[in-house]
Protein backbone atom coordinates (compact mmCIF):
# COMPACT_ATOMS: atom_id res chain seq x y z
CA UNK A 1 0.00 0.00 0.00
CA UNK A 2 1.24 3.14 -1.00
CA UNK A 3 1.46 5.27 2.58
CA UNK A 4 1.00 8.70 0.44
CA UNK A 5 -2.59 7.70 0.71
CA UNK A 6 -2.25 8.33 4.37
CA UNK A 7 -0.34 12.21 4.29
CA UNK A 8 -0.74 15.25 5.70
CA UNK A 9 0.88 17.32 2.87
CA UNK A 10 3.93 19.59 4.84
CA UNK A 11 1.45 22.58 3.74
CA UNK A 12 -1.09 21.57 5.84
CA UNK A 13 1.23 20.84 9.00
CA UNK A 14 2.38 23.11 11.49
CA UNK A 15 5.94 22.82 11.68
CA UNK A 16 8.67 25.50 13.33
CA UNK A 17 12.24 26.12 12.13
CA UNK A 18 15.20 25.26 13.87
CA UNK A 19 16.15 28.89 14.13
CA UNK A 20 13.34 29.53 15.81
CA UNK A 21 13.36 30.69 19.06
CA UNK A 22 11.49 28.91 22.28
CA UNK A 23 8.71 32.33 22.22
CA UNK A 24 8.18 31.06 18.41
CA UNK A 25 7.58 27.62 19.37
CA UNK A 26 5.44 28.16 21.99
CA UNK A 27 3.21 30.01 20.48
CA UNK A 28 2.53 28.66 17.54
CA UNK A 29 2.24 24.90 19.76
CA UNK A 30 -0.52 27.09 21.58
CA UNK A 31 -2.27 28.20 18.38
CA UNK A 32 -2.62 24.75 17.18
CA UNK A 33 -2.58 23.23 20.48
CA UNK A 34 -0.13 20.96 19.81
CA UNK A 35 1.24 18.89 22.72
CA UNK A 36 4.39 18.28 19.83
CA UNK A 37 5.44 19.61 16.53
CA UNK A 38 8.46 18.68 14.29
CA UNK A 39 11.28 21.02 13.20
CA UNK A 40 12.65 21.35 10.60
CA UNK A 41 15.82 23.37 8.81
CA UNK A 42 15.71 26.46 5.91
CA UNK A 43 16.06 23.40 3.74
CA UNK A 44 13.28 21.52 4.86
CA UNK A 45 15.41 18.60 6.33
CA UNK A 46 13.57 17.31 9.08
CA UNK A 47 15.37 18.09 12.25
CA UNK A 48 13.20 16.33 15.20
CA UNK A 49 10.56 16.66 17.24
CA UNK A 50 9.41 19.03 19.80
CA UNK A 51 7.48 18.40 22.86
CA UNK A 52 5.99 20.47 25.84
CA UNK A 53 8.20 18.43 27.95
CA UNK A 54 10.99 18.93 26.37
CA UNK A 55 10.25 22.39 27.06
CA UNK A 56 8.83 22.72 30.28
CA UNK A 57 11.81 20.81 31.49
CA UNK A 58 14.28 23.23 29.55
CA UNK A 59 12.69 26.20 30.83
CA UNK A 60 13.01 25.17 34.74
CA UNK A 61 16.50 23.74 34.07
CA UNK A 62 17.95 25.90 31.94
CA UNK A 63 16.60 29.13 31.65
CA UNK A 64 14.49 31.76 33.41
CA UNK A 65 11.04 31.48 32.84
CA UNK A 66 10.62 35.55 31.58
CA UNK A 67 8.78 34.88 28.54
CA UNK A 68 10.38 38.12 27.08
CA UNK A 69 13.94 36.26 27.51
CA UNK A 70 12.85 33.49 25.54
CA UNK A 71 12.27 35.49 22.55
CA UNK A 72 16.41 35.16 21.94
CA UNK A 73 16.92 31.49 22.70
CA UNK A 74 16.89 29.54 19.58
CA UNK A 75 15.19 25.91 19.60
CA UNK A 76 17.71 24.29 18.99
CA UNK A 77 18.98 25.26 22.55
CA UNK A 78 16.31 22.51 23.92
CA UNK A 79 17.66 18.86 24.67
CA UNK A 80 15.26 16.94 23.50
CA UNK A 81 13.68 13.47 25.08
CA UNK A 82 13.47 11.80 21.94
CA UNK A 83 12.27 12.58 18.27
CA UNK A 84 9.91 11.10 16.38
CA UNK A 85 11.51 9.17 13.49
CA UNK A 86 10.42 9.45 10.03
CA UNK A 87 9.48 7.19 7.50
CA UNK A 88 10.61 7.18 3.97
CA UNK A 89 7.58 7.41 1.15
CA UNK A 90 8.86 3.70 0.66
CA UNK A 91 7.80 2.03 3.98
CA UNK A 92 5.16 -0.29 4.54
CA UNK A 93 1.63 0.14 6.74
CA UNK A 94 3.41 -2.68 9.04
CA UNK A 95 5.87 -0.27 9.69
CA UNK A 96 3.60 2.61 9.96
CA UNK A 97 1.59 0.86 12.84
CA UNK A 98 4.27 0.32 14.60
CA UNK A 99 5.74 3.71 14.48
CA UNK A 100 2.33 4.71 15.16
CA UNK A 101 2.00 2.53 18.28
CA UNK A 102 4.80 5.20 20.03
CA UNK A 103 4.20 8.29 18.02
CA UNK A 104 1.88 10.68 17.91
CA UNK A 105 2.63 11.85 14.19
CA UNK A 106 5.13 9.94 11.83
CA UNK A 107 7.50 12.68 9.73
CA UNK A 108 7.68 11.43 6.24
CA UNK A 109 10.90 12.27 4.75
CA UNK A 110 11.33 11.66 0.90
CA UNK A 111 14.57 10.81 -0.92
CA UNK A 112 16.98 13.32 -0.70
CA UNK A 113 15.57 13.40 3.55
CA UNK A 114 13.54 16.28 2.82
CA UNK A 115 10.32 16.82 5.39
CA UNK A 116 7.56 16.44 2.87
CA UNK A 117 4.44 15.75 5.78
CA UNK A 118 2.94 14.07 8.45
CA UNK A 119 1.26 10.68 9.14
CA UNK A 120 -1.54 11.05 11.92
CA UNK A 121 -1.72 7.93 14.05
CA UNK A 122 -5.61 8.81 13.94
CA UNK A 123 -5.56 8.41 10.65
CA UNK A 124 -3.71 4.64 10.82
CA UNK A 125 -6.46 3.86 12.96
CA UNK A 126 -9.26 5.08 10.73
CA UNK A 127 -7.51 3.15 8.40
CA UNK A 128 -7.31 -0.21 10.65
CA UNK A 129 -10.87 0.42 12.07
CA UNK A 130 -12.71 0.22 8.47
CA UNK A 131 -10.00 -2.89 7.35
CA UNK A 132 -11.41 -4.61 10.28
CA UNK A 133 -15.49 -4.18 10.23
CA UNK A 134 -15.32 -4.37 6.23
Amino acid sequence: MNILFFLTPKIDVAYVYDCHTIRQALEKMEFHRYSSIPIINKYGKYIGTLTKGDLLWSLKNDFSLNLKSLEDIPITAIIRKKDNSPVSIETDIENLISKSMHQNFIPVIDDDNTFIGIIKRGDIINYCYEKIIS
